[in-house]
């Protein structure tokens, strides 16, 4: 049994119960011997995971059911969360996927008309576990320090001494394949009848939307130009919404599906999709894609891209703390152009293992670390980052115009 150490560092600060005085008590322990003191909300109980920590100003609901959480604690570095709510049309898979949830202040009051519910009652009946009233500020920076690590949120264990150990025992995130536990089952059509990928809109007047019967708005969807398959390794729902708004009818496929199969498909080009965990030992994967680049047209994003750098026989590196949020400055090093860009990755491909007919497209401008790769020969690109937002910026959502440009242009060379 690893020994602990016997001095611990315990951040309590005071905070207003939100619920009743009699409130109870919630730790978070991070695997260093770090312990922050707070409130629990959502589900009872203990949880372990990586901690980790995202600076988006909104779009909490979207976080905790992107697919590439899995296996994570997440810290909201901004400071008041849940004050408008959850509702259906935010959730970017059927279900949270994050262990944990760590906020400074819960609201108590949802303010929303959309909103269906409050966010503890959202995370109570996901059985996720919540912790507010913490030092967010100082958990963050202690992070951002000492780098992502294990860690263990509990309402039941309040000995900082058993907590502590739980988050040492914990999985680690380096070897982990999340994406078993995230990619879909079976196959299936994306929103065949054209209803879930209607752009949400404001504009109710002169046709330019069609009203439901609750009376909100939605675009009407350009006709389907190509046909293309979606590998889905922890697919966000909006990523699928964007590929249909710009006018590409989707085939989601289980992320081991055999490259033979897809190609028996004929289709015009292939979508990597983002997902959880460390690309390394996603060897199964790697050997598929190897077989499609220069069969097919491909675009790649996040851990899509990340395959796609193994694909080509580069490396990955695991990140000091990741980049996670909607703050993100990226470089275009061909334009020199920079888009601010939303982000969700602990992991990065290293370009000095990339091969010469591989080109580093994007640096992100933060840290320098790759945020795009295009191929020399092959119509074949990728990003880091996350082009659908959901929440973010939209500064990138030009990629899914060029994946068809591309795709016309490669239908021209046939």
């Amino acid at each position: 049994m690893l020994a602990i150490r016997s001095e611990f560092h315990l951040e309590h600060q005071p905070f207003t119960p939100i619920f009743g005085p009699k409130m109870k008590e919630a730790l978070i322990a991070l695997e260093d011997g770090r312990i922050f003191r707070g409130e629990p909300f959502g589900a009872s109980g203990t949880t372990v995971g990586e901690i980790c920590f995202n600076t988006s100003m909104t779009g909490y609901q979207e976080v905790l059911t992107d697919p590439s959480y899995r296996g994570q604690i997440v810290t909201m570095t901004y400071p008041l969360i849940g004050n408008y709510g959850t509702n259906d049309l935010d959730n970017e898979s059927k279900e949270p996927h994050v262990r944990g949830f760590v906020v400074g202040e819960l609201s108590a009051v949802t303010s929303n008309w959309r909103a269906g519910g409050t966010l503890d009652d959202y995370l109570k009946h996901w059985k996720i576990r919540g912790i507010q009233g913490v030092d967010t500020r100082a958990l963050t920076k202690h992070l951002r320090v000492r780098g992502a690590m294990r860690a263990c949120l509990s309402d039941e264990l309040l000995d900082p001494e058993e907590v502590i150990l739980r988050a040492r025992n914990a999985p680690e995130m380096v070897g982990s394949d999340y994406v078993k536990e995230v990619t879909t089952p079976e196959s299936f059509e994306w929103d065949p009848d054209d209803r879930l990928s209607r752009e949400w809109t404001l504009v109710k007047a002169g046709g330019v939307a069609e009203l439901t019967e609750n009376g909100q708005a939605f675009k009407s969807l350009p006709p389907i130009r190509h046909r293309i398959v979606a590998y889905d390794y922890g697919i966000k729902t909006n990523i699928l919404r964007r590929l249909r708004q710009k006018g590409f009818g989707v085939k989601v496929v289980p992320a081991s599906t055999p490259a033979k199969e897809v190609l028996s498909l004929n289709p015009d080009g292939i979508f990597l999709s983002n997902g959880p965990g460390d690309p390394a030992p996603l060897t199964y994967l790697h050997k598929e894609l190897r077989e499609l680049v220069g069969r097919c047209p491909i675009f790649g994003i996040c851990l899509g891209h990340q395959l796609l750098g193994f694909a080509y026989g580069g490396k990955t590196f695991k990140l000091k703390f990741g980049h996670r949020g909607g703050n993100q400055p990226v470089k275009d090093l061909a334009s020199g152009k920079v888009a601010i860009t939303s982000q969700n990755h602990g992991f990065a491909v290293d370009p000095d293992s990339l091969p010469p007919e591989v080109e580093v497209s994007h640096i992100n401008l933060n840290d320098g670390t790759v945020e795009g790769l295009r191929h020399r020969e092959h119509p074949v690109f990728s990003v880091q980052y996350h082009p659908e937002a959901a929440p973010g910026p939209h500064d990138a959502t030009y990629f899914f115009d060029q994946f068809s440009a591309m795709i016309d242009e490669t239908k021209k060379q046939r």
